[in-house]
C-alpha cells in the first residue's frame, strides 16, 4: 500500500511551533516512527509553504497511490486552487488538522479542502495522520 502524506505551510517548523497548540514532537520524528509501526506501507512524505508545489505534489501522488492523508495548513481556508486539485485527482484524501479548526479563530472554520476530501479529522495532534491511516488500512 502506497500512502503519501502532505503538509502546508508553517508544519515544517512542528516541534517549536506553538507548542501548546501543536505539540513539541517534530514531524520528522512522527513520520519516523509511523513508518517503524507499519513497515508494510510505503510512504512519501512531501512539506512545503508554497501553494503550487503543493497542488503539483498532489498531481504527482493522486493517480497511483492508495490514499493521501494532507494537512493543507493555512490554505486551507483560502485555497479554492487546493480544492480543486484534490476534486482533479483520483486517488482519496483525508483532510488532517493537528489543532481543533473549529474551536480557533472564525476565518478557519472555512474549508476550501474539506467537501472535495473523503474525511476530515481535526482536533487530535499527529494521532490524526494515525487514524487517518487506519481508514485507508
Amino acid at each position: 500500500m502506497k500512502i503519501a502524506i502532505i503538509n502546508g505551510p508553517n508544519l515544517n517548523l512542528l516541534g517549536t511551533r506553538e507548542p501548546g497548540i501543536y505539540g513539541s514532537e517534530t514531524f520528522e520524528h512522527f513520520f519516523a516512527t509511523l513508518q517503524k509501526k507499519y513497515p508494510a506501507v510505503s510512504f512519501s512524505y512531501f512539506q512545503s509553504n508554497v501553494e503550487g508545489e503543493l497542488i503539483n505534489e498532489l498531481q504527482r501522488t493522486g493517480f497511483d497511490y492508495d490514499g493521501i492523508i494532507m494537512n493543507p495548513g493555512g490554505y486551507t481556508h483560502t485555497s479554492v486552487a487546493i480544492g480543486d486539485a484534490i476534486a482533479s485527482i483520483k486517488t482519496p484524501v483525508i483532510e488532517v488538522h493537528i489543532s481543533n479548526v473549529h474551536a480557533r479563530e472564525d476565518f478557519r472554520k472555512i474549508s476550501h479542502v474539506s467537501a472535495k476530501s473523503k474525511g476530515t479529522i481535526a482536533g487530535l495532534g499527529m494521532k490524526g495522520y494515525e487514524l487517518a491511516l487506519q481508514y485507508f488500512l
